[in-house]
């Protein structure tokens, strides 16, 4: 079944995609790429994911500890590459982003996940993860909460993870907003954390973004920051070509003493202004409550309408 997303007056259609929906009774592998975790962190999660009638695996090294990561970078590729390679693992939770996955990315043998996918889901750091399967294997995955944030995450944003995995359709609506600049694309939706973006600039797993609608969110992060990760993105020719953009959460930012002087937002519009594709502002996903689910490699429409520009 297609999802069909509803932006207010953006409008994104996602087509069926080759992964397997999920049943009640299948198995979903929770493992860490990065930062460690408390399995009393992870209780919320389990008991939600038991009500959807799944069944939970944790990875073997999910609960220790090397530093700040989940195990050192042996025991995380081998949890991820366990859960891969599994024919009863049906999908792949990562627990929590924080930093790492780029330490173990290179790792992988993605052969049977080829020949088996899975959904992968996660956000944040888990954006190595997005961005490395779509350039190289263009495999559908899943940017959405992951279960450390479960308990600080709305019912909608749960409801509708719950709904894509098995495969139904979900309707989002959401105000315009000030910057939004109007206009009708299509194109594959690819994207996540921009820090992350940024940061795997040069490698294997840089996205081509020429006429994908891209989206970006981030947290915690300066200012000037944003700038230059944006200039970055723009100077390497990511922004030139796009299709579309949308911009998330951009949450928790932060300013020097003497200020910037525009906020995350403007400073990406101003950056993208001189392109005529549709620019979105607002969407719910990111590092804040309703982060809602985006499936990523999937083609989209979509439509910014004018009324979503009235300052």
């Amino acid at each position: 079944m297609d999802i069909a997303i509803l932006v207010s007056a953006n409008i994104l259609i996602l087509k069926s995609h080759p992964i397997p929906k999920l049943k009640s009774g299948d198995t979903v592998a929770l493992i860490s790429s990065a930062r460690k975790i408390l399995p009393k962190e992870l209780d919320f999660a389990v008991k939600t994911l038991k009500s959807w009638g799944l069944e939970v695996s944790f990875g073997k090294n999910l609960f220790q500890e090397n530093h700040q990561f989940s195990g050192t970078i042996a025991q995380r590729t081998e949890d991820v590459q366990t859960a891969l390679d599994d024919g009863n693992i049906k999908a792949l939770f990562f627990v929590r982003g924080g930093y790492g996955s780029v330490q173990i990315i290179d790792q992988i043998d993605w052969s049977s996940f080829q020949e088996n996918p899975k959904w992968l889901i996660g956000f944040s750091d888990i954006t190595v993860f997005h961005a490395h399967v779509h350039q190289n294997f263009h495999i559908p995955t899943l940017h959405a909460a992951m279960p450390v944030t479960f308990p600080n995450n709305t019912p909608t944003a749960l409801a509708k993870i719950q709904a894509i995995l098995f495969d139904s359709q979900i309707n989002d609506e959401v105000k315009g907003h000030p910057l939004n600049q109007p206009g009708t694309t299509e194109g594959e939706v690819v994207g996540g954390n921009l820090s992350i973006l940024y940061s795997l600039l040069g490698s294997k797993s840089q996205l081509d973004t020429k006429n994908k609608i891209l989206f970006i969110e981030d947290l915690d992060e300066y200012l000037y920051h944003i700038d230059r990760m944006m200039q970055a993105l723009d100077r390497a020719g990511m922004l030139k070509h796009l299709a579309g953009l949308i911009v998330g959460g951009m949450t928790e930012m932060n300013d020097n003493a003497i200020p910037f002087g525009k906020t995350a937002e403007e400073i990406i519009r101003d950056v993208v202004s001189k392109y005529k594709y549709p620019v979105a502002f607002g969407f719910p996903a990111g590092h804040i409550a309703n982060n809602e689910p985006i499936v990523f490699g999937e083609k989209r429409i979509l439509s910014v309408a004018e009324k979503t520009l009235l300052k």
